[in-house]
């Protein structure tokens, strides 16, 4: 973090910040627990004027913008986008809901590192036990991946069954979704955990076999890919080991939940890399829309994280729920900047002035 000033921020005097207000007040219920921030939360619920200039002059007087630089000294990174899926599903199995979605499974032993070694905090492990040793747990291909086999590995049963494939891959990719039961009833699933194997791009994959170009790679393109070659789906999706397991909830709110158990804000809400970016903060974000030049300048909450998500300046732009908010998340893969906005008596040389941070990490 380097100090800035808001004349730094690129389009600060043309964002409308009241968008972003309620998302900054969700964020203190996780924010206000920390010594730093519990001034700035309770002085952000004594507003009574949230116009544009008002709020704009508040956010002025309450914080100081830090602007984020990579470990080489350059200022720009990867800003992509995610949204919440909407998934055609079942409570039973048959021929047109034939994609298992498991919780996690019973066998499945996480090992927090912080516990034993605090300077490994961000840090856990993920295996199960053969014998008296720890092993990795199965990766997505020894599971049979989004399909149900009796020879593979899994313990407890599927939570739902979903008709297409290639959308459950993608929703654990997004950590979240909605699914449309055949009953007309609508649940959400949202991330529980996930396998400990990394994660690897099937874009990436595509783009080495020559089968897609570059620009082809978006989620869009590698639907269509698979549509076309329907042989190479297991193939193409066991390229990424990582499994993701869900959880049931209720459909409530603008969006799923995020690392810190509040609803994330469409179009208001990223997701970061915690180890450099404290989760729940307020972040200015300079980047452009998907597949064009035009800027896309604004005020964002750090509220979730994810296991692609990387780096220091490097975001998930949350955009919403359903097929528009999908489109633009597929194509996002933009360059940005990004400036974190702290209290002003924040200071980033005294280690006791950095708020914890969660070890949350949805994949």
């Amino acid at each position: 973090m380097q100090p800035a000033e808001w004349d730094d921020l690129p389009g600060w005097m043309e964002d409308d910040p009241a968008a972003a207000f309620p998302a900054f007040l969700a964020s203190c219920r996780y924010l206000e627990k920390q010594a730093l921030w519990k001034a700035t939360c309770a002085a952000a619920r004594k507003l009574n004027d949230t116009t544009p200039n008002a709020l704009r002059a508040w956010f002025e007087g309450q914080f100081r913008p830090w602007a984020l630089s990579n470990a080489d000294g350059s200022r720009t990174g990867l800003v992509t986008g995610y949204y919440e899926p909407l998934l055609k599903g079942s409570r039973t199995a048959s021929a047109n809901y034939p994609n298992p979605v498991f919780g996690p499974p019973n066998d499945l032993i996480v090992v927090e590192l912080a516990e034993l070694y605090p300077e490994l905090k961000h840090m856990r492990l993920r295996g199960r036990l053969e014998g008296r040793k720890l092993v990795p747990y199965y990766s997505r291909a020894e599971m049979g991946g989004e399909r149900s086999t009796p020879s593979s590995p899994r313990t407890g049963e599927p939570l739902l069954w979903i008709d297409d494939a290639i959308d459950l891959f993608f929703m654990q990719i997004q950590g979240s979704g909605q699914v449309q039961l055949d009953d007309g009833n609508r649940v959400r699933l949202n991330y529980a955990d996930q396998n400990g194997h990394p994660y690897r791009s099937i874009g990436r994959w595509l783009i080495d076999q020559g089968e897609l170009k570059p620009e082809q790679a978006s989620m869009q393109g590698i639907k269509e890919w698979a549509k076309a070659h329907p042989s190479r789906l297991v193939e193409l999706l066991d390229v990424n080991p990582s499994m993701v397991f869900f959880r049931e909830l209720k459909v409530e709110g603008d969006g799923p939940p995020g690392a810190l158990g509040i609803a994330l804000t469409p179009e208001r809400s990223i997701a970061i890399d915690p180890r450099h970016v404290p989760l729940g903060v307020p972040v200015w974000i300079a980047t452009t829309r998907p597949n064009s030049e035009d800027v896309l300048a604004r005020l964002m909450l750090a509220q979730d994280t994810g296991g692609a998500i990387r780096g220091v300046v490097r975001a998930d732009f949350y955009w919403g729920s359903g097929t528009e908010a999908g489109s633009s998340a597929g194509k996002m893969k933009q360059r940005g900047r990004m400036w974190v906005l702290m209290p002003r008596a924040f200071q980033a040389d005294r280690p006791e002035m950095v708020p914890p941070r969660t070890s949350a990490a949805p994949g």
